[in-house]
């Protein structure tokens, strides 16, 4: 059982000692890297023969696609950080740059694999499940929560730190893979998502999670004009999951300062990525399916069908992604009872708007043979 210990209101901000213009450099160089090495990759990954191959169950149509994205963001983020840990004084990444090398590593590693020779779910998941393992062993730990009215802190044992935080990082990961189906949608998601626990994490005062978050947020914008739909190169589940793994570990950069009702502040910007993955994981149970097989009713697909064109499907679910961060935001400065009004108000009306987009409507058998999932960002 978890012990319960009184503690005192959250002490004062720490100043942040990174320089503005070591922030800078560092954005800059992730956007000018991943840019750079997009073309490059591209050409790699046809040479590779990690292409997109079309089928009855893909919406994209296009023979030879290149895939291997992912690699351009993962340079763009590794150079920034290694130009930003050059320029700054003391250990203000507290050991995490490990994490993020060496987890974002393993991820790449088994994504390329995946996208030349399309491996089954189980070897994917033991892989992330060990970067997940690396991340908590280098200090990313979901290990207390903290009552928001009593300041009650809730200590984990060690055991119940690892199976919640092995969900968090694995959870997210998969999660925003199973929203890369249309040209940008992951990686433009992803960048809101980065700019989000970026704004979070300077409300904070906490360096890393600002070096980290705008790192990635440089990495993703340089990667972006090529994936933006009609994309040019594809993430793959090389991006994919690097992009969710990085999102995840981001999101406990300021986990020390959590509540119970705070530590819903990067569950609300991830809000469209984990709310699709449920919904269709409990599909799929529901239908007595493996929850790791493919259909269409992902909420890109919904979309799709509604606004006809795959931008504007994709450009709705960045405004929606948008509001979720936006609310995010707003959140961390209520306390108490207030943020647990502001919290139901806003379960409603997601309910509201699940509802109206179909999710709740029994026609998830319909349409299984021409309907099934594609995979193109």
């Amino acid at each position: 059982m978890p012990t319960w210990v009184r503690i005192r209101t959250a002490p004062a901000e720490p100043r942040v000692p990174i320089s503005p213009f070591a922030l800078a450099l560092a954005f800059a160089l992730a956007v000018v890297v991943a840019a750079a090495a997009t073309p490059i990759v591209s050409r790699l990954a046809v040479a590779f023969g990690a292409v997109d191959r079309p089928n009855d169950r893909k919406i994209s149509r296009r023979e030879n696609m290149p895939l291997l994205g992912g690699i351009a963001v993962a340079l763009g983020l590794f150079v920034g950080l290694a130009v930003c840990a050059l320029l700054v004084e003391g250990d203000v990444f507290r050991g995490h740059l490990e994490a993020y090398l060496l987890g974002g590593t393993l991820l790449l590693g088994v994504g390329v694999i995946d996208d030349r020779w399309s491996l089954r779910a189980f070897p994917k998941l033991i892989v992330q499940v060990a970067a997940a393992a690396v991340a908590i062993s280098f200090g990313f730990q979901i290990d207390h929560l903290t009552d928001p009215i009593s300041r009650t802190v809730w200590a984990f044992p060690t055991w119940l730190t690892w199976v919640v935080t092995l969900a968090w990082i694995v959870g997210v990961t998969n999660a925003m893979n199973f929203m890369d189906g249309l040209d940008g949608l992951c990686t433009g998601i992803g960048l809101i998502i980065a700019m989000t626990l970026t704004f979070v994490s300077w409300q904070s005062g906490l360096p890393s999670g600002i070096a980290v978050g705008l790192i990635l947020s440089g990495a993703l914008l340089g990667f972006l004009p090529f994936n933006f739909p009609p994309a040019r190169i594809f993430l793959g589940d090389t991006g994919a999951y690097f992009i969710g793994f990085s999102l995840s570990l981001l999101a406990l950069e300021g986990y020390q300062k959590v509540t119970v009702l705070t530590f819903l502040v990067p569950l609300l910007a991830l809000a469209v990525p984990i709310i699709d993955t449920t919904l269709s994981v409990m599909r799929r149970v529901g239908r007595r399916a493996n929850p790791m097989s493919a259909d269409r009713h992902h909420m890109h697909h919904r979309l799709l069908d509604t606004e006809g064109d795959v931008r504007s499907a994709v450009l709705s679910i960045y405004f929606l992604t948008a509001c979720f961060c936006i609310i995010a935001v707003s959140f961390t400065r209520l306390e108490g009872w207030a943020a647990i009004l502001f919290l139901a108000a806003v379960a409603l009306l997601t309910l509201r708007l699940l509802r109206n987009l179909g999710f709740f409507a029994s026609d998830v058998g319909s349409g299984a043979a021409n309907n099934k999932e594609g995979t193109a960002g």
